[in-house]
Order: structure tokens, then sequence, then C-alpha cells
């Protein structure tokens, strides 16, 4: 696994990962398919982020040995539990999770290569030690969680911030930036950790706190985006077919596969598409009638 560079200190944290992958590194019979497709059937709580993460990069690398990517997040997740003082205050764990990811791994927000497909790969990600917000929130809520901090995603517009909670304090910070803390007022003041998720205006922002699976769709939606911005629609469905690996029941999810599966010819897969989003909102949304109109639109040209 190649790494970005930071001379010696960066050697030694590789060494130290060799170490761990020893213990920790081991991959199971248990294909990234295979994984994600469990994902989808768990709740929607807290899970392995960053694990769910790197294993949907790894759907375009069949052949890659994700033993080192593994023992990268498990030495992460290490240096967090040692640092004790993580828990004491939101603040102390802002100042402990920068100095972790920024500081000693390098990672960093991609100025350069931003709109870059690579930003959004974890597995990238962890080479370049560079990528797009909701990637480096992700590393810094599996961070945050193995030094028994609770993080959460907050999806502002065109950003994603992190909710963190310790010593009954709360703190919103920016893996983008360092993960510096982000004061109140910049964000709109966001939901408490214990309430449900749900969306909060302020100002001309809105922050809305989602669940772990809506940052994974995010981190996944980013490259969706930009393979339909280059016209590459077979690529989009790619991306959309594990977005609904890890979210089957999301109707809006079918209907927007429909779409572009009608788009490029494939109407057999654009009318089952159709139909699960029908099926999965019946009645119950504009999902539902979206996908009611669509299928029989398709169905008068399959006759």
């Amino acid at each position: 696994m190649a790494c970005s560079g930071r001379g010696g200190a960066q050697r030694q944290d590789r060494r130290r990962g060799s170490r761990v992958a020893e213990r920790f590194g081991r991959m199971s019979d248990e294909t990234p398919s295979a994984y994600l497709a469990r994902l989808g059937k768990m709740a929607s709580g807290p899970q392995d982020i960053a694990t769910a993460a790197l294993m949907l990069a790894a759907l375009d690398r069949p052949e890659m040995d994700l033993a080192p990517f593994r023992a990268h997040l498990a030495e992460v997740a290490e240096a967090a539990r040692a640092e004790a003082a993580f828990a004491l205050s939101p603040e102390l764990a802002a100042q402990g999770l920068s100095a972790l990811l920024h500081g000693r791994y390098g990672y960093d927000g991609d100025q350069v290569r931003f709109e870059a497909p690579e930003s959004a790969d974890m597995i990238s990600v962890i080479v370049n030690r560079r990528g797009l917000p909701v990637a480096l929130g992700i590393l810094y809520m599996h961070a945050a969680r193995a030094a028994g901090v609770k993080a959460r995603g907050l999806s502002a517009p065109n950003h994603f911030l992190l909710m963190i909670q310790a010593g009954g304090g709360e703190a919103v910070i920016d893996p983008f930036n360092g993960g510096k803390i982000i004061e109140h007022e910049r964000s709109a003041k966001p939901p408490g950790m214990a309430s449900a998720p749900r969306p909060i205006s302020g100002g001309k922002q809105t922050v809305e706190q989602v669940s772990d699976i809506e940052v994974l769709l995010r981190l996944q939606n980013n490259l969706k985006t930009r393979a339909q911005e280059a016209n590459d629609i077979p690529r989009a469905v790619t991306v959309l077919q594990r977005m609904l690996l890890i979210a089957p029941d999301k109707a809006p999810l079918w209907l927007e596969m429909g779409r572009l599966q009608e788009s490029i010819q494939v109407l057999g897969a654009a009318r089952e598409a159709y139909e699960r989003s029908f099926q999965l909102e019946r009645n119950m949304g504009d999902a539902a009638n979206e996908a009611s109109l669509a299928l029989q639109s398709l169905k008068r040209r399959l006759n």
C-alpha cells in the first residue's frame, strides 16, 4: 500500500501497522458484497462504518488484499483507545481526534482533487491521506467510537460535519479542516445526540443528523454524481446497485435505478426497479406516485 509520505513518523506507523495486521488485519471468508448485503439487512444504528466504506471501495478491486487497510483502521482505533482523555470533554475529544488523524496520520481535506472520484473512495483516501468531508468524517467517527466517544454525522448544505459527545457535552467538528470545532452559530445548532435524526434550520443553513447508512449513501452518491456528470451511466448504475445493497428498502433509490436503467434502454430492469419502488412506498409518498407514473409509461412502451 503506497502512502503520501510524511517522513519517519509515517514509516514508524507503517511498521507498527504491520504488527497490528498480525492481530487485526486478517480477512474473513466474507466477500465485500456479502458483508454489505448483511449490513443492508441490519438496523440503521451505529455500524462499523469505516469497514463498510472500505468494503464499498473494494468492490472495484476484487483482487486487492484488504488486510493492510483493515490493519490501518485497527491501528487508528487502537491509538484512539489509548487516549483516555478523549472521553473527558468534547473539547479534549476534538483536540485528540485532530492530533491523531490530522497530526499523526496526515489526513486532510482534498482541496486539489475535490471533484475526483478517488476522494470518495476509502482505499484511495487511506493511501493518499486526502478525501472529501464525508470520507474523512467516516474515519473520525471510527476513531471517536473506538475511544468511547459518541459520534454521529451531520449533513449540512454542501458539507459534512460531525457531532461528538463526551463528558456530558457536545461539539461539532469539521473533519475536512483538521477536525476543528465549529461554533454552533456558524453551523445552525444541531439536534442533541439523544434526539431522533431530524432537520433543523437556522439562518441560511440547515443541519440534519443522519444515520450511518445515510452517511455511507452520501459517500457513494458522490461517486454516482461524478459518473452521471461524465455521462457514464453504466458506472452510475453500478454505484447505485451498491447503494441498494446497504439500503434495499429505500424507495427513492429504486425509483432512480428505474430511471437510469430506462435511460440506457435496459427496460426489463427498469420495470423491476419501478415496481420495487412502488411496493416499498405504496400510497406513502412521492416516490410511490412517481414510480407508478413511470411504470405506466414504461408499460406502454413495452406493449
